[in-house]
């Protein structure tokens, strides 16, 4: 095996193992992990403004993509909230997603990486090789930056949209020591 191709594979299965770990997330009964909630919100905010700081600010038309995708991503997120079942048990607080929302969110995004990977591998037959800036101009379309924003949009509403809930849920529960049998 070519040495050169190690860390590309390693880098490849590694992305591979994120989005199953993600997909995964979108089916079934989910406890409600608010440190990790917080955490992905936070992370998912910080990147976003990272994009909105170095394309966002340079063009109008990448601000204009990022707010579209932020609306489109919260109004998915609504819409998951609202289709999301949640529960407390003595076990915890739970909650179980819409699965189609979270997974077309997904799809998504993977689907437009998935389109720039084989414009750039198949479709240009190298032409990108010599020059640059060709393949700089194409990684700030406004597409992409949508297509991320709406799922920074969607995780950030979702999640906090979650929390909300489950916090309002376990505060109006009674506790199992109150319960009478």
């Amino acid at each position: 095996m070519d040495p050169k191709l190690i860390t590309p594979i390693l880098i490849g299965a590694l992305v591979v193992w994120a989005i199953v770990r993600r997909v995964r997330r979108t089916f079934g009964r989910q406890r409600v992990q608010p440190a990790r909630m917080w955490l992905r919100i936070g992370i998912l905010t910080l990147i976003g403004a990272g994009f909105v700081a170095t394309a966002g600010l340079r063009s109008p038309q990448m601000l204009e993509a990022f707010s579209g995708g932020l609306l489109c991503g919260a109004a998915l997120g609504w819409l998951g909230l609202r289709h999301t079942r949640f529960e407390v048990t003595t076990e915890g607080r739970f909650y179980t997603p819409h699965t189609y929302i979270g997974l077309a969110v997904m799809l998504l995004f993977l689907g437009r990486l998935a389109y720039r990977f084989l414009y750039f591998s198949l479709g240009t037959g190298g032409a990108f090789a010599g020059d640059p800036g060709a393949a700089a101009a194409y990684q700030r379309t406004p597409l992409t930056l949508g297509t991320f924003a709406v799922l920074v949009g969607y995780y950030v509403f979702y999640y906090a949209g979650v929390l909300f809930r489950t916090r309002a849920a376990a505060l109006a529960a009674p506790s199992p020591a109150t319960v009478p049998e």
